[in-house]
């Protein structure tokens, strides 16, 4: 293992023994730190040395340091489970996975489902969020599925969430109770939004709105047994590496291939996975050590864990849960959640009782019920101010929602016909200011022919997509795999967008990512 490091959620301890009350404050405190790093949660290697060494601890010892670790976590309100036991070189090494439990809200992370049409996206998410297997007809994905024609054709083509949720001692909540969001949300310590993507090249644009728009700490990319890296799958990849968000590759229809089959499109994955460009250790999750390990090291991007299920049989979906519950989150939220409130709009509704409502992902600040915030910018780059009425997270009443929430938020002052994907929610403090044009440092991840002064792609940033004009370039011209800083012009109506901002353009065959340096 590597030396311990200042930062981050990961602690070593040789062996847990204070001797006396003030050590013990010392050790809570330092929990605590950890605990704060890992947004909510924290790994504690004992018998572990400083430098990494796999020392291990006598029974005697093991029981002396969980001891103490349950007096430290009742003095700060968290609990521990004991996920990897092996051994070292004088005893048995414990990798905890300790979690703030008392007083605080879940904590929250968000996962993309990736993979070409057919790969058993939407079937993967009906089982894992029910805990009832698919009976082979399309069962799972019936509990999951948006619209008639969803069900009809067997492949989704909007975006939907699904929450999965754990407690503290890493059971999965959804196995527990028939599938209920509120009751999930409340009994839940740890709460994983599953965001289904369509797989279909058609609804690219779906997809990438559901990327861009949820900010996921994690992809998980599905690909069918029996059909391997067809269609979509390499496009999809390409699109989470290109975005920095770590991957995790989920095999399905393990059951119903034939095992050389199965064999060698897991060999087509891996080798795909090791190409220059992508460049990522893939390792292949059998039991709960080799999930514990993948889980400790996803968030640095380099390992790919591959789980081989089924969704009829079951066969790997408890190892895939324990890696959940495990996985820790990426964005901090509780950093983001101090800054002032804003809010991409995603979907409207009309619903009878609450009127007008609006959702999408808080991606900073909270906001209240009864509060008063900016909606825009509008066609003509203004923006109006709405009220709060009530708010719902998971379909639970609410009185306050913060960053790293999904909501909906039902607001009074704006008509139905005047609200539109992409427009944000803005709280007091923060600049309102509608952009037309804007400078960008872009690469371009594939182009048939050249990029030049005057091209116009589709812009997806958030939740917007727009048509814009390449009005300003510092090369003439530009070809799959060349970098450049340009500018880039909206077509129909300015946008609210940031600075720092990552975004995907698209038009036809071509392909390409971006990041906003300047607004104009």
């Amino acid at each position: 293992m590597e030396r311990e490091k200042e930062e981050g959620n990961i602690e070593y301890k040789l062996v847990i023994k204070p001797s006396s009350e003030e050590r013990l404050e010392e050790l809570a405190t330092q929990l605590m730190y950890r605990i704060n790093e890992g947004g909510g949660e924290a790994f504690y290697e004992i018998g572990v040395s400083d430098d990494g060494q796999l020392i291990g601890l006598s029974e005697e010892e093991a029981k002396e340091s969980f001891k103490a670790m349950d007096k430290i976590c009742e003095m700060i309100g968290a609990t521990y489970i004991v996920v990897r036991k092996e051994r070292g070189k004088k005893g048995d090494v414990y990798e905890l996975l300790v979690r703030r439990s008392k007083d605080v809200p879940p904590i929250m992370m968000n996962l993309v489902l990736l993979g070409n049409v057919d790969a058993g996206k939407s079937t993967l998410k009906g089982v894992l969020v029910t805990g009832k297997l698919d009976d082979g007809n399309g069962s799972a994905m019936s509990t999951v599925a948006r619209y008639p024609h969803e069900l009809k054709m067997r492949r989704s083509s909007s975006v939907s969430i699904h929450i999965l949720g754990f407690d503290n001692k890493g059971n999965c909540v959804n196995d527990l109770i028939p599938y209920n969001e509120p009751e999930i949300y409340m009994r839940s310590s740890k709460l994983v939004n599953l965001v289904d993507l369509a797989g279909h090249f058609r609804y690219l644009k779906t997809t990438l709105r559901g990327v861009l728009g949820s900010l996921p700490d994690y992809a998980l990319l599905v690909v069918g047994a029996n059909a391997g890296i067809i269609g979509s799958f390499k496009e999809h990849l390409g699109i989470a590496i290109a975005l920095n968000i770590p991957v995790v590759v989920v095999m399905t229809k393990i059951d119903a291939t034939p095992k050389e089959i199965a064999m060698k499109n897991l060999r087509d994955v891996i080798k795909i996975l090791k190409l220059p460009g992508i460049n990522r250790i893939p390792l292949i999750v059998k039991e709960i050590n080799d999930a514990a390990v993948a889980a400790r090291y996803m968030s640095h991007g380099k390992i790919v864990p591959i789980f081989l299920v089924s969704n009829v049989t079951g066969q790997g979906l408890g190892v895939l849960k324990s890696f959940l519950n495990m996985l820790p989150p990426r964005v901090a939220w509780k950093e983001r959640a101090k800054k002032s409130f804003l809010c991409y709009i995603d979907q409207k509704y009309i619903i009878p009782g609450a009127g007008l409502v609006v959702a999408g992902l808080i991606e900073y600040g909270s906001v209240s019920e009864g509060e008063q915030v900016l909606l825009g910018p509008f066609d003509d780059g203004s923006f109006r101010t709405v009220r709060i009425r009530s708010i719902q997270v998971n379909r639970l009443p609410v009185s306050r929602a913060a960053a790293g929430e999904m909501a909906g938020f039902a607001i009074v002052g704006v008509d139905q016909e005047e609200i539109r994907r992409g427009m944000v929610l803005l709280g007091s403090g923060r600049e309102v200011k509608a952009t037309w044009k804007f400078k960008a440092e872009i690469k371009v991840l594939h182009h048939p022919t050249t990029i030049r002064v005057g091209y116009e792609p589709v812009i997806h940033v958030h939740t917007i997509k727009q048509t814009s004009r390449l009005i300003k370039s510092n090369k003439e011209y530009m070809r799959t795999g060349d970098s450049g800083e340009v500018v880039f012009k909206f077509l129909h109506r300015p946008e609210y967008i940031l600075k720092g901002d990552v975004f995907v353009f698209r038009e036809g065959t071509t392909r390409g990512i971006g990041r906003i340096l300047e607004l104009l």
